[in-house]
């Protein structure tokens, strides 16, 4: 009895190293209801869902325009309550090939995701983009036009890549072009403020780092928000809406602020 106690320990032993504890992720959306989550569009006070433009349909998060009469530049962003600092985010998005030509051109088959946000709360009535990063999803216009997904933009920030602060708006990733209203996978990993990672359909497509407030593009907020220079080590989470029709589905973050954040 005693021999096969024993064995029982060495095999339970050996079995825990061989398989590491399971990742716990976290579903952001229950696939019923937007539940923990709050929209701020702009000409509109946080929580005024104008329009319906964002709703949960068939375990979809779907962001429409179907009870606009006018766009009016209604930039929207649907956040998530609980802001984290480091962590994975995994979503699946499709464009729906729909878009309000009273839109700006440059929101044709064009979304995105933000992170490191400024709280919603603090966003005010006529600010036109929160304070954050976005994780840029674009597709296919034209055949034969490159027109990759996964790049950066940064309303209000900056961030360095190859080593230095690059001062462009948006920097393109690697990706290929997506057409049509296909499903594709994306992937975000963020180290607090140090090193950011894009990834589509399991291809690392763009990183860089130190994210921090900066830059343009963002306009009507509180100036006490907008301290240029400051590293951005945590925020809110938020899918956009700008004009394009688009599907977001599988929103789930692994929450890695154990494994890497150290006293600061």
């Amino acid at each position: 009895m005693q021999r096969f106690l024993g064995l029982f320990i060495i095999a339970f032993i050996f079995l825990s190293f061989s398989f590491p504890p399971k990742e716990k992720w976290i579903k952001l959306f229950n696939g019923k209801n937007l539940n923990n989550w709050t929209v701020k569009i702009f000409h509109h006070e946080v929580g005024d869902n104008y329009g319906n433009t964002f709703r949960a349909e068939d375990g979809v998060i779907k962001v429409r325009y179907d009870k606009y009469e006018q766009f009016n530049n209604r930039y929207g962003h649907l956040f998530y309550n609980k802001p984290f600092s480091y962590f994975k985010l995994k979503f699946d998005y499709r464009f729906t090939g729909i878009w309000r030509n009273d839109a700006p051109s440059y929101t044709k088959i064009n979304s995105g995701v933000m992170y490191h946000s400024q709280d919603p709360r603090t966003i005010l009535k006529e600010q036109d983009w929160p304070i954050s990063v976005e994780f840029q999803v674009l597709g296919g216009l034209e055949d034969g036009l490159s027109r990759p997904t996964g790049n950066m933009c940064s309303p209000g920030t900056d961030v360095f890549f190859q080593g230095k602060k690059d001062p462009r708006h948006c920097i393109s990733s690697t990706s290929k072009t997506y057409y049509g209203n296909q499903w594709v996978h994306a992937e975000l990993i963020v180290l607090g403020d140090s090193l950011v990672t894009h990834i589509i359909n399991g291809d690392t497509v763009l990183q860089y780092t130190k994210p921090q407030i900066g830059g343009g593009v963002a306009n009507g907020y509180d100036p006490a928000i907008k301290i240029d220079g400051k590293l951005l080590k945590s925020g809110f989470i938020a899918l956009q809406s700008e004009g394009q029709e688009i599907d977001f589905k599988n929103i789930e973050l692994l929450d890695l602020s154990k494994k890497y954040k150290t006293n600061e």
